[in-house]
């Protein structure tokens, strides 16, 4: 595994002791920039391509219903080999998508099929590689640095969503969306180098369980199912995950027709997001123990949805951004305690199907709220659309808040059991 004991490290990093997180890490921090680029300016293209909130919410549902229909086969196949050999299959197809991507973007020949096509290939990558990333966070590290990990793991992507998209905002102002493109497919050979340059895969791979590969994601899901601390956190998450869909969708038609401010507007709100991801991710760095978790799913759920109605009621461009900067903070804390939670209960066995439908929760309900955006985008105004979300999230907070001593004990002890 890799521990550099003699690594003094303050305790927010502890789980940088280890070499191949330390390696992914790096790796991950260059490549999820170039990420966040892309998305920013995805979204921008097809604004300018069509001006249509519709098509911007097919767009989100094409690129990510792959996740829905194959993150459970991929949390399957990622219980079966080896993790870092998966990830470095998902890296290279997704740079030769954002290659291809930016090339149709410098001849001027892109087209919206083109955009949903390649969102769609990408989905399909990501059914593979987002459970794949979360099983290696929790391989390459020891158990006693498990929630600092994907603590730290969280503060790369939230640091990632702050700095990709103001960069893409200029970027796509100044020169235009090829260049995040291409920037984004040159970004992907930071976590390639890193994965090759890691001496062992950090744990082997289950092969030879009982039983047909059906039976398997079967016994997967029914672990999931009847697990009522597990059911009850990813079951939230997803019905979250649907809802703050809709304003991440509608984000250029808020920065143009709401807010009039163009793709400069629309990096500095999504950056503005980002920025309180990164807080609500340093936040639980800090952390030491999971003790308390389950009370701030709770309590980041009602402070999202509150959050998003004060976004949807703004006018100003500036107040905007310092109202996202919360609902950044609360979604993160809300995925981040609900990952630690679920990381820290479940077996090793069931690790890579658990976290594929994790990420179905997390990724494949957007979806469907990208359906939600299309359909509610014929009746309401963006900001009427982002205030029916706001209600929601805040009476799905309430729900599980009124639910949560039923099986808060029960979480604790499955924790405890772990350790």
């Amino acid at each position: 595994m890799g521990i550099v004991p003699q690594l003094k490290l303050p305790e927010a990093l502890r789980a940088l002791r280890h070499r191949e997180f330390r390696l992914f890490a790096s790796g991950q921090v260059v490549s999820l920039i170039g990420t966040w680029m892309q998305m920013v300016a995805q979204s921008w293209l097809i604004y300018r391509l069509t001006g249509s909130p519709t098509a911007l919410g097919l767009a989100t549902f094409f690129g990510q219903v792959p996740i829905l229909l194959f993150a459970p086969v991929g949390g399957l196949i990622i219980d079966r080999i080896p993790t870092r050999r998966l990830l470095l299959c998902t890296q290279i197809a997704a740079m030769g998508l954002a290659l291809a991507l930016s090339l149709l973007t410098f001849g001027h020949w892109v087209r919206l099929w083109h955009v949903i096509t390649a969102a769609f290939l990408l989905g399909l990558v990501n059914a593979f590689d987002n459970p794949g990333r979360q099983v290696f966070v929790a391989e390459a590290v020891a158990k006693e640095d498990l929630m600092n990990a994907i603590a730290l793991n969280s503060s790369m992507v939230t640091g990632a969503r702050f700095l990709g998209p103001a960069v893409a905002g200029l970027l796509v102002a100044l020169l235009g969306e090829g260049w995040c493109f291409l920037l984004n497919a040159l970004s992907y050979l930071a976590v390639i180098v890193a994965l090759l340059k890691m001496r062992t895969q950090p744990k082997a791979p289950r092969h030879g369980q009982p039983g047909s590969p059906l039976a398997q994601l079967r016994e997967g899901f029914a672990f999931a199912f009847h697990c009522l601390p597990i059911r009850r956190l990813l079951g939230l998450l997803g019905f979250l995950s649907m809802l703050g869909t809709t304003y991440v969708v509608l984000m250029p038609i808020f920065a143009d027709r709401i807010l009039h401010g163009g793709p400069k507007a629309l990096g500095l709100l999504m950056g503005a997001t980002g920025l309180g991801a990164l807080a609500g991710a340093v936040t639980m760095a800090m952390r030491k123990r999971a003790r308390g978790l389950a009370s701030w799913v709770a309590g980041s759920t009602l402070l999202f949805g509150v959050s998003l109605l004060a976004f949807a009621a703004s006018r100003n461009l500036i107040l905007s951004a310092v109202l996202l900067i919360p609902v950044g903070y609360a979604f993160m804390i809300e995925m981040g305690s609900t990952n630690t939670l679920i990381q820290m209960m479940v077996p090793d066995v069931f690790r890579g199907r658990v976290m594929s439908i994790y990420t179905v929760m997390f990724l494949g309900m957007v979806p469907i709220g990208g359906l939600l955006v299309s359909g509610l985008g014929r009746f309401l105004s963006a900001p009427a659309t982002v205030m029916v979300a706001g209600v929601g999230c805040l009476l799905g907070g309430a729900l599980f808040t009124l639910g949560l001593p039923a099986w808060k004990a029960a979480a604790h002890q499955l924790v405890e059991r772990k350790s």
